[in-house]
């Protein structure tokens, strides 16, 4: 049982930068393989299927995420839940995370197939698409609906490995089956010819490996509590706590592929298809670089939900700031190179000439950067101390009140220009906010991690004195 418990004794009571490094290397790998993904996937289709699949492809790519965004909701709310059971050592709660898991996964997948089936054709027309790209997006959407079971279980099983602290198992569990999705994708498409449909079902066939190997590990003797893999639990309580500390991971999926169509449709309205092409690029670079932040944000939940489960608050307050002073230090150098030379980066993917206009646009998109180090963390903190409400506040904040009629609106009364400086000042706006309820939460737990005077000693103080006169 000592070993099985080694990371969450690491998590306690090990040098908090040293705790940091541990889990966030593995992190950081398993961000960049899911992105390294993300291009095979485009280099094949491009390659073997032909360019106006790949348009279909990309077309249909972005909704494929609300799967994500599911699993993203289920394994982030038990996997915070989990690892504050874990600091408390509740063991039961513990014992019964996985059959609740399954319930909320099989329940929420039927309806979210049964609901994608019927609106796919409506919704990649929402996204844009016409003609031969609809109907190629069309193929591949629905294929990838069939496997959306695979697609929830496996980022969530993934999500609640993490929460144990066991960065680098999961891993290794999402590379090895991101390997077999680039391998299945090349036997579908480059042997088979099977088209954007064997993209698709290569896919299928990675998730589906990425959801058994975690299987394989939750009925192994690894996990630190006890995984009861094959129940199925209906615990309101339990359920009740994995929509409310998960709800933010939805909410960002979701609102950012709106987020996605309103951008381009107000740069279509304002601009012109090199301003379209313009910020697909700048957007690529702005979300590779961004990599890192993720891999850190998803590394502090086990760290600040196993203390605050232990009640070690200062320990909470203190992690959570290396975290954000980590991720400022980790991203700075590749940020810094993007700001004093855009054009090389930015001359990977765009050939000619770039105006200075459009390079000034770029440094603004990109210049916030450093400060979502703060935005990205606290979204993590928050629902790691209980608190999912104020993180699904912030993702409603910056997705829907301020992003959206943003973006609708300021393109269209100053210009283009405003796409870039709108997404600053929202996200400058929104650091801010973040930074001061943390500051207000760091306070109280402070308060509360402080021992209480003692009032027994302090009369027994004044009595002796009074004799003593």
């Amino acid at each position: 049982m000592l070993e099985k418990q080694k990371q969450s004794q690491m998590i306690l009571n090990d040098n908090l930068w040293k705790v940091m490094i541990k889990l966030s290397i593995p992190a950081v790998i398993g961000m960049l393989l899911h992105g390294l993904n993300t291009v095979f996937d485009a280099i094949f289709v491009g390659n073997f299927v032909g360019e106006t699949a790949l348009s279909g492809v990309s077309l249909a790519y972005p909704l494929t995420q609300i799967a994500i965004g599911f699993g993203s909701m289920i394994g982030g709310g038990a996997g915070a839940y989990l690892s504050i059971a874990i600091g408390k050592k509740e063991e039961r709660v513990q014992s019964r995370i996985l059959g609740n898991v399954n319930f909320v996964g099989i329940i929420s997948t039927i309806a979210l197939m049964i609901g994608l089936f019927l609106t796919a054709r409506s919704l990649l027309s929402f996204m844009g698409g016409t003609g031969e790209v609809l109907e190629i997006g069309l193929s591949y959407f629905r294929i990838t609906i069939w496997g959306a079971l695979v697609w929830v279980f496996a980022l969530a099983y993934n999500l609640v490995i993490r929460a144990e602290g066991k960065m680098a198992k999961a891993a290794l569990i999402m590379g090895t089956g991101l390997v077999i999705n680039i391998i299945a994708n090349y036997i579908f498409m480059g042997i088979l010819d099977f088209g954007v449909e064997g993209a698709a079902w290569g896919t299928n066939i990675g998730m589906t490996a990425y959801t058994l190997f975690s299987i394989f590990y939750f009925k192994s003797n690894k996990p630190s509590f006890k995984a009861n893999l094959a129940a199925i639990y209906r615990d309101k309580k339990v359920i009740k706590k994995i929509f409310s500390l998960g709800m933010p991971s939805l909410i960002m999926s979701i609102m950012s592929i709106i987020q996605g169509v309103v951008i381009l449709n107000a740069i279509g309205a304002v601009g012109n298809d090199y301003d379209l092409a313009f910020y697909g690029v700048s957007f690529r670079i702005y979300m590779f670089m961004m990599t890192p932040l993720i891999a850190l944000m998803r590394s502090l939940q086990p760290t600040v939900g196993i203390n605050y489960g232990a009640k070690n608050y200062d320990r909470v307050v203190r992690g959570t700031k290396i975290y954000i002073l980590g991720s400022i230090i980790l991203i700075l150098p590749l940020w810094l190179l993007a700001m004093v030379n855009p054009r090389a980066i930015l001359g990977l993917m765009l050939t000619g000439s770039i105006s200075d206009a459009y390079i000034l646009n770029f440094r603004i998109f990109i210049s916030v950067i450093p400060l979502l180090s703060i935005t990205m963390n606290g979204m993590s903190y928050f629902p790691s101390i209980s608190k999912g409400k104020t993180a699904s506040f912030v993702a409603i904040l910056r997705q829907v009140i301020l992003y959206i009629p943003g973006m609708i609106l300021l393109p269209r009364l100053f210009g283009l220009r405003f796409v870039y400086l709108g997404s600053f000042l929202i996200d400058v706006l929104v650091t801010i906010i973040v930074a001061a309820i943390l500051i207000k939460s760091f306070t109280s737990l402070r308060k509360e991690a402080a021992p209480l005077p003692d009032v027994l000693g302090n009369e027994e103080t004044i009595l002796a004195n009074k004799s003593l006169s």
